[in-house]
């Protein structure tokens, strides 16, 4: 199981993770924040508010709740990566 360990604010709606199993970087979470129609994550699309979020329960968690499941994260990273080696 993956799991973060780490997480700092870059900028927009990026933010730096470290994992578990050693891999870090950058993940870029614009179009999961803007494309979901929920109320929860309307909020965040103040990047004021995104870029207040702590570590917590193994993955991150913002202000008003919210919290992607680390699994998610880890395998949106992981396609991130790939992509922008093409």
């Amino acid at each position: 199981m993956h799991y973060v360990i780490n997480a700092s604010y870059v900028k927009d709606y990026k933010i730096h993770l470290v994992f578990n199993d050693q891999k870090s970087g950058v993940i870029d979470l614009k179009n999961t924040i803007l494309s979901d129609h929920r109320l929860i994550f309307q909020e965040l699309k103040d990047p004021q508010k995104f870029k207040n979020f702590k570590v917590d329960a193994d993955t991150i968690v913002w202000n008003n709740g919210l919290d992607l499941a680390p699994e998610f994260l880890h395998d949106l990273f992981l396609k991130q990566q790939k992509n922008d080696k093409k």
